[in-house]
């Protein structure tokens, strides 16, 4: 998968975001990122809380496992997520 790869412990995630959509989900592929629409807006690290939130429940890990390493203020993303096989953020992503 290119939007996954693994790192350490954990994975990283290559994702690209879609603020202020209706409802939290993932979206399905955008290139070689997985979309995820969120329903926060892109306000005052709003949508970057959001995400977090929403990954660390899907992948059940602690919020503090959830690091974003890349495009704080962008739509592109890239989280480190600590604690999480491979095989296990595909499943509960993909």
């Amino acid at each position: 998968m290119s939007w996954l790869r693994a790192d350490g412990d954990g994975v990283v995630l290559t994702l690209h975001i879609q603020p202020g959509a209706k409802k939290t989900e993932v979206a399905g592929r955008h290139g070689d990122a997985l979309k995820i629409r969120l329903a926060a807006p892109p306000v005052d690290g709003k949508a970057n809380e959001a995400l977090i939130a929403f990954l660390a429940k899907a992948l059940g890990v602690p919020k503090a496992n959830v690091e974003l390493v890349a495009g704080q203020t962008s739509r592109a993303k890239r989280l480190r997520i600590a604690g999480v096989a491979p095989a296990e953020a595909e499943a509960a992503l993909a």
